[in-house]
C-alpha cells in the first residue's frame, strides 16, 4: 500500500492522523530490537489557518507552554507568521495510543502542504524529530504509524515483510520501517483512565537494559517480537495471542505494568486469546486479540471493569489532508 506524498495546499489546511497500538517489542526498539504494531482508525484532526497571534483552541499564546507545538514550530514553520491551530481527537491524552504522534503528524503534514507538499519519508523524519526532541527520548514506531497507517514493523528483516518504507534516524539509532500484512483480525484497546508519561518510563527501562541482565532482556524482546511477526504472516490467531502473553510477562519483568493495567488484563482473559500493555506503561492501554466471536464480550468485560475500550483495526490510510 503506497501513499502518496502530501500535496501542496492553500490555508486554511485541515489534515488528520491515525493513532497506534504496539503489539510486540515496545521498550526493546529504543535499542534497536524488532517492533510490531498498527496504526487504528481512531485519529486526531489539526486545522491551520492565518492568525493575528498565536492561538491553540481559541487560546492565544499557548505556544511556549505546549511543547509538542513549540518544537513543530521550531523545526517546520519558517514563514514565522502566527497560525490559529485547532486540535479535535477521538484519542484519549497520555492513553498509549499515540495521541502526540497524531497530533504531531497531522500539525507538520498541515505545514508541509503550505509550505509546498512534503513526501511522507520525509515527513517521517521531521515528524520523529519533532516528537523526540518534546519528549527527550523515544523510537519512530508511533510516529511512523501515524504517517503510513496499516500494520507496521521496525528493525525486522524476516520473510514476512516488505521493502522499506523508510528510514529514520537521530543520534547513533537509526531504525527501518517496513508494511507487513494484514490478517484481518479486529482488536479491543483499553484505555484504563490512568495517563502514562513516555519520557520517564523510557528512561528507567533503558536502565534495564543497560544492566548485567540487559542483552539477555533484549534478546528476549527480540524473540518474542520476531515470533509474533511470523504468527500474524501466517494469521495464526491463538499463537498470536499466546506470545502476546508472553510479552506481557517481559513488560512486567522490566517494571512497566500497574495494577490498574493487571486487573484490566484479568477481566479480558475469559474473552481473550492473549493480552498486554501497549505502549510505554506505567498508566495508559491495553491490547487484547479476542476470541473469535467473543469481540462483543470483550469490550463489555473491559467496560464493566472501568476501562474505555475500542473495538479497532488498523487505519487504511495514513495522515491525509481532509
Amino acid at each position: 500500500m503506497t501513499q502518496p506524498p502530501i500535496p501542496a495546499a492553500v490555508l486554511p489546511i485541515v489534515a488528520r492522523a491515525p493513532g497506534k497500538c504496539i503489539l510486540f517489542g515496545e521498550h526493546a526498539v529504543v535499542r534497536g530490537q524488532p517492533e510490531v504494531l498498527l496504526a487504528i482508525d481512531l485519529y486526531t484532526q489539526v486545522a491551520i489557518r492565518p492568525s493575528p497571534e498565536w492561538r491553540l483552541n481559541g487560546h492565544i499564546g499557548p505556544v511556549a507552554g505546549h511543547r509538542y507545538l513549540q518544537a513543530a514550530i521550531h523545526e517546520l514553520w519558517s514563514n514565522g507568521t502566527p497560525l490559529d491551530v485547532t486540535v479535535v481527537s477521538r484519542i484519549p491524552k497520555a492513553s498509549g495510543m499515540g495521541s502526540s504522534a497524531a497530533f504531531v503528524a497531522g500539525l507538520a503534514a498541515a505545514i508541509g502542504a503550505a509550505q509546498g507538499g512534503v513526501d511522507r519519508a520525509r515527513l517521517a523524519q521531521q515528524v520523529f524529530t519533532i516528537e523526540r526532541n518534546a519528549q527527550g527520548v523515544g523510537s519512530p514506531g508511533d510516529t511512523s504509524a501515524a504517517i503510513a497507517g496499516g500494520y507496521l514493523t521496525l528493525n525486522t528483516e524476516v520473510a514476512a515483510v516488505g521493502d522499506p518504507l523508510w528510514s529514520v534516524k537521530a543520534d547513533e539509532s537509526r531504525w527501518t520501517v517496513r508494511r507487513i500484512g494484514d490478517p484481518g483480525w479486529v482488536w479491543v484497546v483499553a484505555y484504563s483512565g490512568l495517563p502514562k508519561a513516555t519520557g520517564p518510563k523510557v528512561r528507567a527501562v533503558g536502565e534495564r537494559f543497560a544492566s548485567a541482565e540487559g542483552p539477555e532482556l533484549l534478546e528476549r524482546f527480540s524473540d518474542v517480537a520476531t515470533a509474533g511477526l511470523r504468527a500474524m504472516a501466517q494469521e495464526d490467531a491463538p499463537e498470536t495471542g499466546r506470545l502476546l502473553d508472553e510479552n506481557q510477562e517481559l513488560l512486567r519483568t522490566v517494571g512497566v505494568s500497574h495494577p490498574r493495567l493487571e486487573a484490566l488484563l484479568d477481566a479480558a482473559r475469559p474473552a481473550a486469546l492473549g493480552a498486554k500493555v501497549t505502549g510505554a506503561g506505567g498508566g495508559g492501554s491495553i491490547v487484547a486479540l479476542p476470541k473469535p466471536g467473543q469481540e462483543t464480550d470483550l469490550v463489555r468485560r473491559l467496560a464493566r471493569a472501568g476501562a474505555v475500550p475500542f473495538a479497532t483495526g488498523p487505519a487504511a490510510h495514513g495522515v491525509e489532508l481532509v
